[in-house]
């Protein structure tokens, strides 16, 4: 079985920054309630994990190995 691959258009980080501006601005026309929560601790995640990507690939901000 061959899988189908496919190279993504738009980068995870922009994806993500997308997703997050969506998210808080459907959040803000919902009245407060579980629903509106959901929606801004989503945004949040997508806050972290674009930040977590930022961090995890940038090679400059690596502290130096240490040596033993």
């Amino acid at each position: 079985m061959k899988w189908r691959r496919f190279k993504q258009q738009v980068p995870l980080q922009d994806r993500l920054a997308a997703f997050a501006k969506t998210a808080r601005e459907v959040a803000a026309l919902l009245p407060p309630g579980a629903g509106k929560d959901k929606l801004l601790r989503k945004a949040s995640g997508a806050d972290t994990a674009d930040w977590l990507n930022e961090s995890l690939g940038s090679t400059a901000q690596r502290p130096p190995k240490a040596t033993p």
